[in-house]
């Protein structure tokens, strides 16, 4: 198994976060190198400046927390995050179209995004708590019909995050043609390591440090 530290998405997304919260928050990427920082768009150029030189990578979520703005906003939100310097993009699903039964504009959307990124790393949130079984199935088909290189669980800003079930269902759409990131509410070593014996390949949490360190942690944050 690679080293724990480099499964995790070190994650902050509040909307309260300040210049000097992400500066600590790359800091401590760069401290216990963890794979990425994940920030929201606004904040990926000064990100991307304070990991300079370094190998910790630079994550914006888009459409973020709930997925229902246009494609064409969605688009317009990954040029300038790519351009300010992000290295992977995590994206939420239109999940109402989803639940609307129109998967030609669940995959268009996801598409549409994909296509403006061909060379970067896409992962596509499906924010499994809102879904039933069949929808979260479907979700993970249309996400890697559209060409995601990851599937991921949760934003952090639902009604749940991360669980072992939906993450064993999204598996056994495709074992082998896309990545899983599994986030929200993963706050230790222990629940970690479980969902990385499962097959995850990242973790998206606010808790990378106490995660690696084995210690517990007083986060208040879903993430």
């Amino acid at each position: 198994m690679k080293l724990l530290n480099t499964y995790i998405d070190h994650t902050l997304l509040k909307p309260t976060a300040t210049k000097n919260d992400i500066i600590k928050l790359c800091d401590e990427a760069k401290q216990y190198r963890f794979f990425s920082v994940c920030v929201n768009s606004c904040y990926v150029a000064l990100a991307k400046k304070q990991l300079k030189g370094t190998d910790v990578k630079v994550c914006s979520v888009i459409g973020f927390p709930l997925g229902a703005m246009s494609t064409e906003a969605k688009v317009a939100e990954t040029k300038a995050a790519l351009n300010d310097g992000a290295d992977e993009i995590d994206m939420v699903i239109n999940v109402g179209l989803l639940k609307s039964k129109d998967f030609d504009a669940v995959w268009k959307d996801i598409e549409s995004v994909k296509s403006s990124m061909p060379n970067n790393v896409l992962k596509v949130i499906l924010e499994t708590c809102y879904l039933e079984e069949l929808e979260i199935i479907k979700a993970s088909e249309l996400a890697i019909q559209s060409g995601a290189d990851f599937i991921k669980t949760s934003t952090g800003f639902g009604t749940g995050g991360a669980t072992i079930d939906d993450v064993k269902l999204m598996k056994s759409v495709c074992k082998t043609c896309v990545k899983i990131k599994a986030s929200g509410g993963i706050r230790d070593t222990k629940t970690a390591l479980e969902y990385i014996n499962l097959g995850v390949d990242r973790i998206g949490t606010s808790s990378g440090i106490a995660i690696v360190e084995g210690s517990s942690n007083s986060s208040n944050s879903n993430y």
